[in-house]
């Protein structure tokens, strides 16, 4: 029942995606077609830049407690995705059909009707490194690709009997501009979680979560914001208050201007990122 539940609330939230029905590997190709630009996203964040090299706009997500006040003004980017061209999320029956690493790549570039040289081919060769590159110290890692894979997850991590919780940035009015001035209206609400389970999405013909957990501070919060044009967001954001342990030449450093160590890092989620806690967090 409690599963069943848990399900019923995520199912609920995740309105960017629908379970697959008919004909799966013409359908799943057809996803394919913006994962490339997914990719330079995830590059962006995880990779270096050049100093003399202009900030990519999707970078304005970095930001440090010292924010987190009524009346802060900051720039932001939140995309607004159609889901129609969003990548589906599978049931576990139907991820686990499909094999799930780099070492069957030729074959799944075949299966989906890729070319080995194709947008979607890089796409997938990356995703495939992120998720099977090794965690670094303090850190524990999953690759979802299906819900209850998940769920489990999430339950491993955050304890066997534990209700969970998820939390997103919800869109209250949105319009289609990306990047804009967004205002904090009110004070911020840090959910008060003894471990936090975030999930990032990665590009992929199907949907793909990169789910982690880091040990030490993280500090989680509901924001509310207002931006220059109106729109409302509930944002969830993270700051993860020990960074001695990330690469030096992790994007967030330069955005911020700081040092591994220095000084904590904060960052709003995307819309289709999902943060788990346990429910008895307030």
């Amino acid at each position: 029942m409690e599963f069943r539940t848990t399900l019923c609330i995520l199912l609920h939230t995740l309105l960017l995606f629908q379970f697959l029905s008919e004909s799966r590997a013409r359908d799943i190709a057809k996803d394919c077609d913006n994962m490339h630009g997914m990719l330079k996203m995830q590059e962006k964040e995880q990779t270096s830049i050049s100093p003399m090299e202009p900030l990519n706009p999707q970078l304005n997500i970095f930001f440090t407690p010292k924010n987190l006040k009524i009346g802060k003004k900051m720039p932001l980017f939140f995309a607004v995705k159609d889901p129609s061209t969003s990548p589906q999320l599978l049931s576990r029956e139907e991820a686990d059909s499909i094999p799930f690493s780099s070492t069957n790549l030729p074959y799944l570039l075949e299966f989906f009707s890729f070319s080995k040289e194709s947008p979607q081919a890089k796409a997938m060769k990356d995703t495939f490194f992120h998720c099977e590159i090794s965690a670094m110290k303090g850190e524990s890692k999953f690759c979802a690709t299906s819900l209850e894979s998940m769920l489990d997850w999430a339950r491993e991590i955050l304890g066997y009997k534990t209700q969970l919780k998820v939390y997103t940035t919800d869109f209250i009015k949105k319009s289609p501009l990306t990047l804009q001035n967004y205002t904090i209206m009110q004070k911020p609400k840090e959910i008060l979680a003894p471990k936090i389970v975030a999930c990032h999405t990665l590009p992929y013909p199907y949907a793909v979560f990169y789910c982690h957990m880091q040990k030490g501070e993280n500090r989680l919060f509901k924001i509310s914001l207002l931006g220059e044009n109106g729109d409302r967001i509930e944002a969830a954001a993270i700051c993860h208050m020990d960074t001695k342990q990330w690469n030096h030449d992790h994007v967030a450093f330069r955005v911020l201007k700081v040092q591994p160590g220095s000084s904590p890092v904060c960052h709003f989620f995307p819309a289709d990122n999902l943060v788990w806690v346990p429910s008895s967090s307030v």
